[in-house]
């Protein structure tokens, strides 16, 4: 299912930035490290798995990421 707001990203990300003073980049980021923590924490699949599933093309720009976000690498939070 694909849904259109019928604004340009422009207008959406300046609203965004206004109302939370954040970006929504800081945002999607935010929700990305609370899904792969959950992921981390309440499942048993592995980091590749959790990076695919997170949309990701690689693990690698996984691990960066979250490690460059939270501080720790995935399998370092799991343990």
């Amino acid at each position: 299912m694909h849904t259109s707001l019928s604004v340009h990203v422009n207008h959406l990300n300046h609203a965004v930035r206004e109302i939370t003073g954040k970006p929504t980049s800081s945002h999607i980021t935010e929700r990305v490290v609370h899904e792969a923590r959950a992921l981390l924490q309440n499942t048993d699949w592995s980091v590749a798995d959790i990076a695919y599933s997170l949309g990701f093309e690689y693990p690698t720009y996984f691990n960066n990421f979250f490690k460059k976000n939270t501080g720790v690498t995935p399998l370092s939070l799991r343990r």
